[in-house]
């Protein structure tokens, strides 16, 4: 890929549909919206001017042109770098499953698709699936005849939905799942085409995959051991 992102917005839940406006007055009307909690300790909360509420985590692509224009927006009109505003980073994608899957998550903006970007020396990629929500079982199904060790599933809710509909000519459900798989980098691609087939577009799941760049583990042992002793079959 060239220059795409997964761009991670958190705030207070109270001023999600400020973020919302901002993002669409840029173009960028696609999110994908969860919910959580801070975790921080009073002292530090008091440091930073935080408050310990409910907070909203917004989901959404852009490219790195996008991304100037957006960072620019969220300092002048959000203040974002007030502390207890929120905080927005971005995640480089590697690469996405499929030419629909691309145009559904830019929306049909523009955006010229480069090579597949690769960190030298990683052995592992995140795997990040979108699907329509209960739908779970079908799509680890299809991942686990490729070689993937299991999920993570967060609820999510999409809006903007209604416009990117047209990028794939399918309806789509706004209630949403999010799994997240950390895959060995050899077994990626063989899991997303095992994803897009079996509970793909053409599916009640309507399921799109992508990954990213991951360049240290903790906790991955147990799936290295099972790939040596595979090996040594």
């Amino acid at each position: 890929m060239s220059e795409l992102y997964l761009m991670a917005t958190i705030s207070d839940r109270n001023q999600m549909r400020r973020f919302q406006a901002l993002y669409k007055e840029y173009g960028v009307e696609l999110l994908l919206v969860a919910l959580g909690r801070g975790t921080a300790a009073s002292e530090i909360l008091d440091s930073f001017g935080l408050e310990a509420s409910e907070k909203a985590i917004l989901f959404t692509f852009v490219t790195g042109t996008e991304w100037k224009r957006i960072k620019s927006g969220l300092q002048r009109q959000m203040r974002i770098d007030i502390p207890g505003t929120g905080v927005a980073f971005l995640i480089p994608l590697s690469s996405v499953g499929g030419k629909k899957q691309l145009s559904y998550l830019i929306e049909g903006r523009k955006f010229e698709k480069g090579e597949e970007s690769a960190l030298k020396d990683t052995k592992y990629e995140l795997l990040v699936v979108i699907a329509n929500q209960g739908y779970i079982e079908p799509i680890m199904d299809a991942a686990r005849q490729a070689n993937a060790p299991g999920g993570t599933v967060i609820h999510a809710k999409g809006t903007g939905v209604e416009k990117a509909e047209k990028f794939l000519g399918v309806s789509l459900a706004a209630e949403k799942e999010m799994i997240f798989m950390v895959t060995k980098k050899q077994d990626k691609n063989a899991i997303m085409k095992a994803i897009m087939q079996q509970a793909g577009l053409d599916s009640k799941a309507k399921a799109i995959v992508f990954s990213l760049p991951v360049t240290e583990t903790a906790g991955m042992r147990l799936v290295e051991d099972t790939a040596e002793e595979d090996g040594e079959d």
